[in-house]
């Protein structure tokens, strides 16, 4: 069985973040998503999405994302439901974000990034992983995120020095 999903839009609004009374980071923030057609007087039209994010990706979002970022999310849709004041039943159906991608940079400033790509940020079984847009998740836990408090070094270790690189067969993924 599968459950995913992957979505591009635009903040409705900046996002709204929360701590669970065990200390746990929660956010919310709504995705306006175009679809693919107009409506019948050629407008375009829009669905407009509830995600939820957890833990250090919430934190993230809730400092980095704004009214109107394009951003991109994948996780898995989840219905809840419970019931309200009025003794009736109410279902919630969002997305469960595990990785949220920033598509486009921050116009008005803020926090200097380490690149200009956008940036990408997972979570999977509370890691963290961040990095530019080509940030991955290798099955969770911290995987390349765990960035050291050292000094950044700014060499290029795949700088060409006119050396042919030795690399066997053994050592190729494919």
């Amino acid at each position: 069985m599968l459950n995913r999903v992957i979505l591009i839009g635009r903040l409705t609004k900046d996002p709204e973040l929360r701590y669970t009374p065990a200390g746990v980071a929660v956010t919310q923030f709504t995705l306006a998503v175009d679809r693919p057609f107009s409506s019948g007087q050629g407008e375009k039209e829009a669905d407009f999405i509830p995600v939820v994010t957890w833990r250090q990706l919430a934190e993230t979002c809730a400092n980095y994302l704004r009214k109107g970022r394009l951003t991109a999310v994948e996780g898995r849709i989840q219905v809840r439901n419970y019931e309200n004041n009025e003794g009736k039943r109410v279902y919630v159906t969002e997305v469960i974000a595990d990785n949220v991608r920033f598509l486009e940079s921050n116009r008005e400033g803020g926090a200097p990034r380490e690149d200009n790509s956008g940036g990408g940020y997972n979570s999977n079984a509370g890691g963290y992983s961040g990095g530019g847009s080509n940030a991955s998740n290798n099955g969770g836990g911290n995987s390349g995120g765990n960035r050291s408090n050292n000094s950044r070094n700014d060499s290029d270790p795949f700088k060409d020095d006119g050396r042919p690189i030795d690399i066997s067969e053994d050592d190729l993924p494919f």
